[in-house]
């Protein structure tokens, strides 16, 4: 195949273009920073990656490059683990929002088409609860920021059936275990004896270990039978300090010293609503489909991840 990337630099990206090399696939990276894309992936090392610059929320020569691929997957996204400042807001949603709709754009101009696009959105999707149990059947909430941004995300991916009749898969990501991520940040408060929940700790923490996650990219685009909307976590959600004491396990050090609610606000701002609130999620479609997870629980992934450290 022949796959273009958006967010191909970044912690899924990368593994994502890595597995899609080893599997034989060639790769356009589109990236801002051509560069930067080729001191990640190295000619020697990645002679199937081809780096291509674009300005993702705009039309431009770019976009050509998309005639001719077999698929298109669609991680590129301001970051949601910052201060939610007035303007990093907006940067949320029309990276998103803006930059998912001159992607389908670039789709319908080209010829050949691709057969799939895979476009990432999140389990925020949902909004948060400490009771409920989301799968894809669920319904958002009208007065949450990162469920209206996942909302204008998603609607604007559905386009591409609309106007260029090709297949989407939209993967509502979790929390994101691997060698960097979420989870890095986490690391050092654990080496030094000083980890533990965030929060409360009761708050529902719906994750999935990076692998899994590349797993279910790759099968979205090679497996025809899936489209439509997926619950990209892992099968067994836990609560925040389960998740802790899963890492001070892995990393054979405790799990006793909470970090206070004021802290997380201090750092995140309206931002700390993701982590100190949460959700339970279940990937009812992919279970149903036979999905085969490398790490369903907590622990095993927890135990890889330090693994690989």
């Amino acid at each position: 195949m022949k796959v273009a990337i958006t967010g191909g630099t970044g912690f899924v990206g990368s593994h994502l273009v890595k597995k899609l090399q080893e599997a034989g696939h060639e790769v356009l990276v589109l990236t801002r920073d051509v560069a930067k894309a080729r001191r990640v992936f190295p000619v020697s090392a990645f002679p199937k990656v081809t780096p291509v610059a674009y300005t993702p929320q705009q039309s431009g020569d770019w976009q050509a490059a998309i005639a001719g691929c077999d698929g298109v997957v669609n991680l590129a996204g301001a970051p949601i683990s910052e201060r939610w400042t007035t303007t990093h807001k907006q940067a949320m949603m029309n990276s998103r929002k803006v930059g998912t709709a001159k992607l389908v754009e670039a789709i319908a101009q080209a010829e050949p088409k691709p057969q799939v696009l895979v476009s990432a959105s999140a389990i925020g999707y949902y909004g948060t609860s400490e009771t409920a149990i989301f799968d894809e059947s669920s319904a958002p909430v009208d007065d949450d920021f990162l469920s209206q941004v996942c909302r204008e995300w998603e609607a604007a991916a559905l386009k591409v059936k609309e106007i260029a009749g090709v297949r989407l898969v939209i993967p509502r990501i979790g929390i994101v275990l691997g060698d960097g991520g979420a989870l890095e940040r986490m690391l050092t408060p654990f080496r030094l004896f000083a980890g533990g929940p965030i929060g409360s700790g009761k708050q529902w923490f719906s994750w999935i270990h990076r692998d899994d996650l590349v797993a279910v990219l790759m099968r979205a685009l090679t497996d025809d039978s899936m489209s439509g909307v997926y619950n990209a976590t892992a099968p067994h959600p836990v609560r925040m300090g389960q998740a802790c004491e899963a890492l001070g396990h892995a990393l054979n050090r405790p799990s006793w010293l909470p970090v206070p609610d004021f802290v997380i606000e201090a750092l995140l701002g309206d931002g700390a609503i993701v982590v100190l609130e949460g959700q339970q999620v279940v990937p009812k479609h992919l279970q149903a489909e036979g999905f085969d997870y490398q790490y369903p629980t907590v622990g095993q992934a927890m135990k890889a991840v330090v693994d690989a450290l």
